[in-house]
């Protein structure tokens, strides 16, 4: 069955723009895990405005540990930088002290206010192919974000891959205006080339509790879904476990008996 992967970048937001330490990202992760998510996502950009790098280092100190997982996104070609009173030390400076379960390598530029593209392999698989390899070489399995594209997918397989993960906005766009037909079978052959050349497939963007159940459905072999911005919208209105359990209950409505 696909699982739930949270991004509570969002939180790490809120939190952000009054200072402190509320919303607490660390008891959030344990409400998610507790509720049958089977990990946090977080994504630390450079400019500090939602997951840091302490966020990233704390709950690798005890995710894994535990049995859940730990996925960290960002752009492995963004070094170094200071951001006013934020020193980031680098995406792979990150990874390569908290070593988490998964790296979700993403091409977002700095100050893009999210991601809304995959990688163009032919430009920069040759540049991502060491990467991966040094990743690997830390334990994380590693995954590329990419818009729905078979040789894309065929490309992300060629340069060392486990996995690939999905671009699904274009597709909830398409669900929320009334017929996603193309999106979906555009992820499904995505999807399939995904299986053929023997990696496993990921998801995320946009997705929510009206879309969810469609695009699994649709799409053949979805490992995990990784759910930030809706997920996180809806736990304001029905508190945080409840909305790990409501997105739980659509992906296994879309699974069907068994």
């Amino acid at each position: 069955m696909t699982r739930l992967s949270v991004n509570l970048n969002k939180a790490a937001l809120m939190r952000n723009a009054r200072g402190g330490g509320r919303p607490d990202v660390g008891r959030l992760a344990r409400v998610v895990v507790a509720a049958g998510a089977v990990g946090v996502t977080l994504h630390p950009r450079p400019d500090g405005r939602h997951a840091l790098a302490a966020d990233v280092a704390a709950l690798a100190g005890w995710l894994p540990a535990q049995g859940h997982e730990l996925n960290v996104e960002g752009n492995p070609f963004e070094g170094p930088a200071t951001h006013g009173d934020y020193a980031f030390p680098g995406y792979l400076g990150i990874v390569q002290q908290t070593r988490p379960t998964q790296a979700t390598l993403v091409p977002d530029a700095q100050g893009q206010r999210t991601s809304d593209h995959g990688f163009d392999l032919a430009r920069d698989g040759e540049r991502l192919r060491p990467i991966i390899a040094g990743l690997h070489a830390l334990g994380c399995r590693v995954s590329l974000f990419l818009d729905p594209d078979p040789a894309a997918v065929a490309a992300a397989a060629a340069i060392g891959a486990d996995r690939v993960e999905l671009y699904t906005g274009p597709y909830a766009w398409a669900h929320a205006a009334g017929d996603a037909t193309a999106e979906l079978a555009r992820h499904a052959a995505a999807a399939e080339a995904a299986h053929h050349a023997g990696l496993t497939v990921n998801a995320g963007h946009d997705l929510d509790l009206d879309n969810l159940g469609d695009y699994l459905r649709a799409v053949p072999g979805v490992a995990e879904v990784s759910i930030g911005q809706a997920l996180v919208a809806d736990a304001l209105l029905m508190g945080l476990d409840a909305a790990v359990r409501a997105y739980l209950g659509v992906i296994a409505e879309a699974a069907g008996p068994g």
